[in-house]
């Protein structure tokens, strides 16, 4: 089942192409990255999806209907979760609080115990006291993901997820990714291609605005454009 469609989507800024009638799906249930050298649109073709940016042309469509004039709070209740590329938690509130206000936009009506088990869920429970600012940056990344996930979303778009994060932080959020895979669909903007390369069913690469090619990561590797453009760079 196709989850999200785009199609001739397009944003212009002052003349320049961010992203340019792009046609995209994604299937429900699939883990999906978005790579491509600095500059070529993937964080304003997500901030289109998510409705953090408005369009200049073409629409989205999110489980058959079409979402291009919804606000992005109005795509957040349709389900659509989105993490940002810099860490954007409440720093003066407790880990608890940052996802109790997650789980209460989403309309659970046990906040108390939704709340510890998505804290759980992330390996943040033992922090759940903790005020967010004095959170390690992994951490801090932790939160914001388990703020998605308490929204309950279908699909969830992660924007640079492992940016600043040690080795073993990687590990842990690949193996949270592939868990919450089971039950959401994921989109992942990531520059470390081993993540990518562990994680994606299908790859998307984008180049000035545009997608230049799509296929599974082998595919991706092998794809002598993509050698030219970001992964041979």
């Amino acid at each position: 089942m196709t989850l999200l469609q785009t199609r001739n989507l397009a944003r212009e800024f002052g003349g320049l192409h961010a992203v340019e009638n792009v046609d995209f799906d994604l299937d429900a249930g699939e883990i999906r990255a978005i790579i491509g050298p600095n500059g070529a649109g993937k964080t304003t073709f997500v901030s289109l999806i998510c409705g953090r940016i408005p369009a200049s042309a073409g629409k989205v469509v999110f489980a058959d209907e079409d979402i291009s004039s919804l606000p992005a709070h109005e795509r957040v209740r349709r389900g659509i979760a989105y993490t940002f590329q810099i860490t954007s938690v409440f720093a003066n509130l407790t880990a608890f609080d940052n996802v109790a206000l997650a789980v209460q936009s989403s309309g659970h009506r046990d906040i108390p115990s939704a709340t510890e088990a998505t804290l759980a869920r992330v390996g943040l429970y033992d922090r759940k006291h903790s005020i967010a600012r004095t959170l390690s940056y992994g951490h801090q990344r932790l939160l914001e993901l388990a703020m998605g996930l308490a929204l309950a979303p279908r699909l969830l778009i992660l924007d640079e997820p492992t940016q600043g994060l040690s080795d073993a932080e990687i590990d842990g959020f690949c193996a949270l990714v592939r868990d919450t895979a089971q039950t959401v669909t994921v989109l992942l903007i990531e520059h470390n291609m081993d993540v990518v390369m562990e994680l994606a069913r299908r790859i998307t690469v984008f180049d000035r605005g545009r997608i230049l090619a799509e296929g599974t990561p082998e595919e991706i590797r092998t794809n002598a454009e993509v050698q030219r453009v970001y992964l041979g760079a």
